[in-house]
C-alpha cells in the first residue's frame, strides 16, 4: 500500500487528515485486499482489487461503492461512503474508501465460540432479517434501477458461470458440462427481481460487540446487481456445505454445526421475507455451480502467484463435491 498516495488522495477529497497515517492489511488474497488507515482522529476502511487473476465480474470495485452508497439511508446497514477512485491512480487499481464500522467480525470457529449459543440463534435470525430486507428495497427508490439487468439474470448467471469456468479450469471435470447443460434447461421461466448481494454469509457483516443480535453493516458487495433474490438465499444455504472450508481456507464460522441446517435457514428466509421458494432446486443447483467454478478460480489465481494463502490450491478440491451436489439438487429438489 502506497501510503502517501492515500494521504493525497484522501486530501483531494476534501478529507483532513490529522497526523500521520497509518495502513494496516485486514484481509486480502481470496478477495479484494482490505485495509484499515487510521490517523489521529479517524479511520476508514480501503478496499481494491487482488493483485492477480483478475476476472470480469467478481472484484468490481465501481458496483460496491455505487450500491454501497444508494443504501445509505434505506434499511440495510452499510458503512458510510467516504470517497471512490475508479481510475485507479493512487493504488493502481480502482478503490473505495468508507468509513471505519467497529463491530464484530466472525469468521471463523474461533470466532463463534466466543458467542452463546443464545447470541448464535440471534444473529442468525438478524442475518436472515437483515438479506430480506435487502431484498425488499425498491432499486428505483434509491437510485439503483439501472443497476442490472434482471430480465433473464438467471440464464445468464448459468452462462456466465460456465464461461468462468472456462477462464479458470486447471483440469477437465465433464460433470461440469452436464450441471451446465442441466442448469440451462431448468432455468425457470419467471422469477423476481431485487438488489441481490452475490455473497451473503455471516463474515460477511459486521456485528455489533454488545449484541451479535445486530448487524451493524454488509460488506463485500463487489458481486452485488439486480437479479432473483432466491440465488442469494440459496448461496447462503449452500455455503453451509462443510467443503467450503476448503474455499475460504479456514474452518468457517458459516459451516460450524452451531448453525441451522441449509433447510431451516431456506424456511426462516421464506417465512421473513414472504417469498416462496419454488424451483428451489434450480436455485440451489446453480448456487454450487457457483460455488465450485469458484474454488477453481481460487486454485488457479494460486497459480499465476496471487497472494492466496499457501493452502489456495486445494480450493479447487471442493470444485467436485459442490458440482455433484448441484446435479443432485436438480434431481432431487433439495440440497
Amino acid at each position: 500500500m502506497n501510503t502517501a498516495a492515500l494521504e493525497r488522495f484522501l486530501r483531494e477529497q476534501g478529507i483532513d487528515v490529522h497526523g500521520e497515517l497509518r495502513v494496516e492489511l485486514i484481509s486480502g488474497g481470496r478477495s479484494n485486499l482490505t485495509f484499515a488507515a487510521s490517523d489521529d482522529v479517524s479511520k476508514w476502511v480501503v478496499r481494491r482489487p487482488p493483485v492477480a487473476g483478475l476476472t470480469p465480474s467478481a472484484h468490481d470495485m465501481a458496483r460496491e461503492y455505487t450500491v454501497t452508497d444508494a443504501l445509505q439511508k434505506s434499511a440495510v446497514p452499510v458503512a458510510k461512503t467516504v470517497a471512490f477512485d475508479s481510475a485507479g491512480t493512487t493504488l493502481g487499481a480502482p478503490m473505495t474508501v468508507v468509513e471505519f464500522v467497529d463491530g464484530a467480525v466472525i469468521r471463523d470457529q474461533d470466532d463463534l465460540a466466543a458467542l452463546s449459543d443464545e447470541q448464535v440463534d440471534a444473529a442468525v435470525a438478524e442475518l436472515v432479517r437483515v438479506l430480506a430486507e435487502l431484498h425488499a428495497v425498491d432499486p428505483a427508490a434509491v437510485g439503483l434501477e439501472n443497476f442490472g439487468r434482471p430480465e433473464g439474470f438467471l440464464a445468464r448467471q448459468v452462462k456466465l458461470w460456465a464461461s468462468q469456468w472456462e477462464r479458470v479450469k486447471t483440469r477437465e471435470l465433464p460433470d461440469i458440462a452436464t450441471l451446465h447443460a442441466a442448469l440451462s434447461e431448468a432455468v425457470p421461466r419467471e422469477s423476481a427481481s431485487a438488489i441481490v448481494h452475490g455473497d451473503f454469509r455471516i463474515d460477511n457483516t459486521i456485528l455489533d460487540s454488545s449484541g451479535p443480535g445486530r448487524v451493524r453493516a454488509v460488506v463485500d458487495w463487489e458481486l452485488s446487481t439486480l437479479g432473483d433474490p432466491l440465488t442469494d438465499a440459496a448461496l447462503m444455504c449452500v455455503y453451509r456445505t462443510p467443503i467450503f472450508d476448503l474455499i475460504l481456507g479456514t474452518r468457517a464460522a458459516w459451516t460450524s454445526d452451531r448453525m441451522p441446517t441449509s433447510e431451516a435457514l431456506a424456511q426462516s428466509y421464506a417465512t421473513v421475507s414472504g417469498r416462496d421458494l419454488g424451483n428451489w432446486g434450480f436455485y440451489l443447483a446453480l448456487a454450487n455451480f457457483k460455488l465450485g467454478v469458484i474454488g477453481e478460480g481460487i486454485a488457479h489465481r494460486a497459480r499465476q502467484g496471487s497472494d492466496a494463502g499457501s493452502d489456495a490450491a486445494r480450493a479447487a478440491e471442493a470444485t467436485p463435491e459442490f458440482i455433484a451436489a448441484g446435479l443432485r439438487a436438480l434431481k432431487e429438489g433439495r440440497n
